[in-house]
C-alpha cells in the first residue's frame, strides 16, 4: 500500500511539495483555506480534505506549509485542528519560518500527546518545490527522521539534519532570511540608483549579472522589476515578518544587526505604502524620483 502523507497549505511551496510526493508514489491528502485549491489537486491524483483534522485522521505524516506560527498553531489546535486527530507516533513536519523558541516549545507540546515533531523550514522558491529540488533545514529526533526520511528526500534535493531536537532548523532558516532580505534590499537600491542616473535597466541587469556584484537575489528579483511584474511569489510582508524574527532573535542576546535593521525598515516602508502583498522586489518602490519599467501589454 502507498504511504499516506498530508500536506496542509497549498501555496507556492506547498503545492509543489504535494506534487513531488505524488510523483514519488505517495498517496497525498491535502487541505487549504481555499477549498478550490485542494479540489484542484485532485486532478493531480491527490485527495482533498475538508480540514486539518480530516488530513490527520488519514495520515501518519502531516506536513504544514503555512505562513507563520499563528497559522501553524491554528492548523494544529484551532477548530478542526490536526493535533486532536493525529495518532500517537505520528509525525508533524513544520515548514514555516518561525521564532526558534516557539518551535522548541511546540516540540514539547506535541510530545505530551505522543506526537513526533520535525522543525523543518524550507527554501528554494516555487519552481524548486515543484521539481523536488528545494532545501530543507531540519532538526528533530531520530524516531521522527526514521519515519519521514524518505518523504523528505522526495520533496527536497538537500535535506540538512542539524540537530536531534527542534530549534536548529528555525535558527538556520532565519539566518538565511537575514541574507535574503538584505540582498533583495541591496539589489533594489542598486537598481534604483541606476534608474535615477539614467542607466538602461536591461543593460544594467546584463552587466551586473555577469560581474562580481551579482547575487542570486539580484538576478532573480531584478528580473521582476525589469518585467514590471510584481505578482507575489514571495511578498513584501513576508520579509517584514522574517526580518522581524531575525531582529527579535538577535535582540534577546543583545547582538547588533545594522544591515538587517535597515533592510527591515525598507520593507516596512514598502508595506506601509501599500505594497505589502506585492512581490518582495516591490521594495524598490520606496525610492523617490525613479521611473520603473512597466509591464508589457499582451498583443490584442
Amino acid at each position: 500500500m502507498k504511504q499516506k502523507i498530508g500536506i496542509i497549505g497549498l501555496g507556492a511551496m506547498g503545492k509543489g511539495m504535494a506534487s513531488s510526493l505524488r510523483r514519488a508514489g505517495y498517496e497525498v491528502h491535502v487541505c487549504d483555506v481555499r477549498p478550490e485549491a485542494a479540489q484542484a489537486f485532485v486532478l493531480d491524483g491527490g485527495v482533498a480534505c475538508a480540514s486539518p483534522a480530516d488530513v490527520a485522521s488519514h495520515c501518519d505524516i502531516v506536513v504544514s506549509v503555512v505562513v507563520n506560527a499563528a497559522q501553524t498553531d491554528a492548523v494544529l489546535f484551532g477548530d478542526g485542528g490536526a493535533a486532536a486527530a493525529l495518532k500517537r507516533g505520528s509525525v508533524f513536519v513544520m515548514c514555516s519560518t518561525v521564532d526558534p523558541n516557539w518551535s522548541i516549545a511546540l516540540e514539547s507540546r506535541l510530545a505530551e500527546q505522543g506526537i513526533l515533531y520535525l522543525d523543518a523550514p524550507i527554501s528554494g522558491g516555487a519552481a524548486r518545490a515543484a521539481s523536488g529540488e528545494m532545501t530543507m533545514m531540519t532538526a528533530g529526533s531520530a524516531p521522527a527522521y526514521a519515519k519521514v526520511g524518505a518523504a523528505l528526500d522526495a520533496m527536497a534535493a538537500k535535506v540538512y539534519r542539524l540537530d536531534d531536537k527542534a530549534g536548529a532548523g528555525s535558527k538556520v532558516k532565519i539566518i538565511n532570511q537575514l541574507l535574503a532580505g538584505v540582498h533583495i534590499a541591496a539589489a533594489a537600491e542598486a537598481m534604483a540608483l541606476g534608474l535615477r542616473e539614467g542607466v538602461d535597466a536591461k543593460a544594467l541587469y546584463e552587466v551586473i549579472t555577469h560581474s562580481a556584484g551579482n547575487s542570486w537575489m539580484f538576478e532573480n528579483r531584478m528580473a521582476h522589476v525589469i518585467a514590471g511584474d510584481y505578482t507575489p511569489l514571495s511578498a513584501v510582508d513576508i520579509f517584514v515578518k522574517d526580518l522581524g524574527l531575525v531582529l527579535d532573535t538577535a535582540r534577546s542576546s543583545k547582538f547588533p544587526l545594522p544591515l538587517s535593521a535597515t533592510a527591515h525598515q525598507m520593507f516596512m516602508q514598502a508595506s506601509s505604502s501599500g505594497h505589502g502583498r506585492e512581490d518582495d522586489s516591490a521594495v524598490i518602490k520606496i525610492f523617490p524620483g525613479i521611473t520603473l519599467p512597466q509591464a508589457q501589454q499582451e498583443p490584442q
